[in-house]
C-alpha cells in the first residue's frame, strides 16, 4: 500500500527538561496531523538569531537532510514559535514549507472540526494567527498592484489582504456570538430547572471521551491521539437517589495552547466555566502527569474556571504499576 502522507522533519532547541517533554509532544502532534516524521534535529541554543532563529550551521544541516532524504521532505516543523520574518527566511533557505508548533496545532484543529460551530471557531483562530503573519516580512504582499474592484487608489496588496481578513474575522465573530447566545439560553433553561452540570476536562488524550461514553452510554468519537475531540458533546445522566444532571465532554488542553485558540473556543469553553463540578481526567501512564495537571489548571484559571470544585480522576491505571501515594488526590484538590 502506497503511503502518500506528507513527510516532515522536526526541529527543537531545548533549554530545560520541560522542553524535552514538549518536543516529545511535538512528535505526537505530527502523528496526529497525519505526517510521517523522517528526521529529527534537536539541540541547545542560548542565543537566538532574530533573522532565522537558528544559526547557519543548523540551517545547512537541515537543508542537507531535506535535499538528501530518499523520500521528499515537504515540511519542516519547529517546536519553537517563529516570527513572520524567521518563517519567511527559513522557507527561502530550505525551499520547503516551514511552520511552528502553533501552526501545527491549528492545522490539527482544522482537520478535526466537525460541527458548524467548531469549523467557525477554527477558521477564526487560523485567521487571527494569519493576521500576525501579515504585519511584516511577506514582501510579495507589499508590492503595488493594479487591482480591479477591490482596492482603492494607492492601496497595496498587503493593505487589501489585511482589510479582507479583518472583514472575515468580524463576520465569524458575529456568527459565534449568535451561537453563544443560543448556548446561554440553554444554560439558563437548565438553571431554572435546577439541573446540575458537570464538565469533563483534562489534558488532550487523557481519556475524557472514553469516560464520557462509559458514563452516558454514548458512542462519541474516541481515539488514542491528540485532540480527537474538538466539539463539545452534552448528554443527560441519571444518578439513582439523586436525579438528572447534564454532563459535557470538552476539548482537551495542552501546554502552550495558542491564545488564538483559547479566544476562538471561548463559547465552547463556557460549558466549563458555567459547570457546577469539573471531572479532571489524568493519564496515569504519563511520566509528566504532574506537569499536565498544572497545565490544565493554568488554562482553567485563564478562562475563569479555577474556583469550580474539581475531582481528579486517574485514567489508564491498569496500564501501569504506579501506586498512588496516600493522600495524592486529596493533596492536589487542596491546591
Amino acid at each position: 500500500m502506497i503511503n502518500n502522507r506528507p513527510k516532515a522533519l522536526l526541529v527543537g532547541f531545548c533549554q530545560s527538561d520541560n522542553d524535552n517533554e514538549s518536543f516529545n509532544e511535538l512528535q505526537q502532534l505530527a502523528s496526529s496531523a497525519q505526517l510521517d516524521v523522517l528526521a529529527v534535529i534537536k539541540g541547545r541554543r542560548s542565543r537566538l538569531n532574530p533573522a532565522t532563529y537558528i544559526g547557519t550551521g543548523k540551517i545547512d544541516e537541515i537543508a542537507f537532510l531535506v535535499n538528501t532524504s530518499q523520500e521528499k521532505i515537504s515540511i519542516v516543523i519547529f517546536n519553537n514559535d517563529l516570527t513572520p520574518i524567521q518563517e519567511r527566511n527559513l522557507t527561502n533557505r530550505l525551499q520547503c514549507t516551514v511552520i511552528d508548533r502553533t501552526s501545527l496545532i491549528l492545522d490539527i484543529f482544522a482537520q478535526r472540526a466537525k460541527s458548524h460551530e467548531g469549523k467557525l471557531q477554527v477558521e477564526l483562530a487560523q485567521l487571527e494567527h494569519l493576521a500576525t503573519k501579515l504585519v511584516r516580512g511577506w514582501t510579495h504582499l507589499e508590492r503595488q498592484k493594479g487591482g480591479i474592484g477591490l482596492r482603492g487608489p494607492g492601496e497595496t496588496q498587503l493593505e487589501t489582504d489585511r482589510r479582507l481578513l479583518a472583514k472575515r474575522v468580524k463576520f465569524l465573530k458575529e456568527k459565534l456570538i449568535i451561537l453563544q447566545r443560543q448556548r446561554d439560553v440553554q444554560r439558563l433553561s437548565r438553571k431554572r430547572s435546577q439541573i446540575k452540570t458537570v464538565s469533563i476536562v483534562g489534558y488532550t488524550n487523557a481519556g475524557k471521551s472514553t469516560l464520557f461514553n462509559r458514563l452516558t452510554r454514548s458512542n462519541s468519537y474516541a481515539a488514542d491521539q491528540l485532540f480527537a475531540t474538538l466539539d463539545t458533546t452534552t448528554r443527560k445522566l441519571f444518578i439513582p437517589s439523586y436525579g438528572n444532571l447534564v454532563i459535557s465532554d470538552t476539548v482537551g488542553f495542552i501546554r502552550e495552547l495558542p491564545h488564538t485558540l483559547v479566544a476562538a473556543f471561548r463559547a465552547t469553553l463556557e460549558e466549563t466555566v458555567q459547570a457546577d463540578l469539573l471531572l479532571h481526567v489524568v493519564d496515569a501512564t504519563s511520566s509528566v502527569k504532574d506537569n499536565q495537571i498544572e497545565a490544565v489548571n493554568k488554562l482553567l484559571e485563564e478562562i475563569g474556571a479555577s474556583t469550580i470544585p474539581q475531582i481528579l480522576i486517574f485514567n489508564k491505571i491498569d496500564q501501569t504499576d504506579l501506586k498512588m501515594r496516600p493522600g495524592y488526590v486529596r493533596d492536589e484538590l487542596v491546591k
